[in-house]
């Protein structure tokens, strides 16, 4: 009988993702609590946005943090930007 160690990231009591090492999962949970940073400050701008597409907004944002800190460090705009996938769908944040 083989044994599976898992780990698993739940949110508000909701299991949200599971995976195979700590390491993976830990980096998730904190993609997660900057996407949960991000949606006050996607909130607070002018601009008219839902909550669901705000929520979209910061998750796409916190998976893309690399690219985005680049970006906001005056950084070109690559023509070809490769996004990280998420795992999980955007509408299970």
């Amino acid at each position: 009988m083989a044994v599976i160690t898992q780990f698993v990231v739940v949110r508000e009591g909701v299991e949200k993702m599971t995976f195979t090492s700590k390491k993976e999962a830990d980096a998730y949970d904190r993609m997660l609590d900057i996407a949960d940073n991000l949606l006050p400050f996607i909130q607070a701008s002018e601009a008219t946005i839902d909550d669901t597409a705000a929520e979209k907004l910061a998750f796409y944002m916190a998976a893309n943090k690399d690219t985005l800190a680049s970006l906001l460090k005056g950084a070109p705009v690559k023509t070809d930007p490769v996004a990280k996938t998420p795992k999980k769908k955007v509408d299970d944040v």
